[in-house]
């Protein structure tokens, strides 16, 4: 049986304002996850699951606070603490998996990009998610100009891109060579 890859969507073309380094991060940022679930990564929801729990209770206690009698709340540090836990570990982070179904590995993927402002250069990082897991990879990046995936008119050109970033993939899930 030949494993059939899916191909990229050629119907709807993505398209950015080439203006706007939000929009074109966003679209580059979305197509990645869509690589990465096509290889058999399922996705991990579970820190962001805690963070819109952590979302909440500050959402609550700011809320009681600002309604609460007294001029400032006396819980400003706990407030500080809820923020800094929430933004230590998700960082640049786009997408966390759990290892593929039928996997030897014990980690899945921390899937993080960046985009920095008034820049082109775009850097995809693939790293393990538990790095200090024995069978964590070290991780790979791949950093280019934006302007080798979209056409002058803002449109992604996906087959390029999804060729980019498979081979990402394919690097950091290499077997890493033994020395003798």
């Amino acid at each position: 049986m030949a494993d059939k890859k899916p191909e990229p969507a050629t119907k709807n073309p993505k398209k950015a304002n080439l203006l706007d380094h939000h929009s074109i991060k966003h679209i580059l940022d979305e197509t990645v996850s869509e690589i990465v679930s096509s290889r058999g990564y399922v996705e991990d929801v579970r820190l962001s699951n805690v963070r819109l729990l952590l979302g909440t209770v500050i959402i609550v206690i700011a809320l009681f606070a600002q309604f609460y009698k007294k001029k400032f709340p006396e819980n400003r540090d706990f407030l500080i603490s809820c923020i800094l836990i929430i933004y230590t570990k998700e960082k640049n982070a786009i997408l966390f998996t759990y290892p593929p179904a039928g996997s030897f590995t014990s980690t899945g993927l921390e899937v993080s990009s960046k985009l920095p402002r008034f820049s082109d250069i775009y850097t995809l990082t693939i790293a393990s998610a538990d790095p200090k897991s024995i069978s964590a990879n070290p991780p790979v990046e791949l950093t280019k100009s934006v302007t080798k995936w979209f056409t002058k008119d803002g449109v992604l050109v996906e087959g390029i891109f999804w060729k980019d970033v498979e081979a990402l993939v394919d690097e950091y899930s290499k077997e890493p060579k033994k020395r003798k």
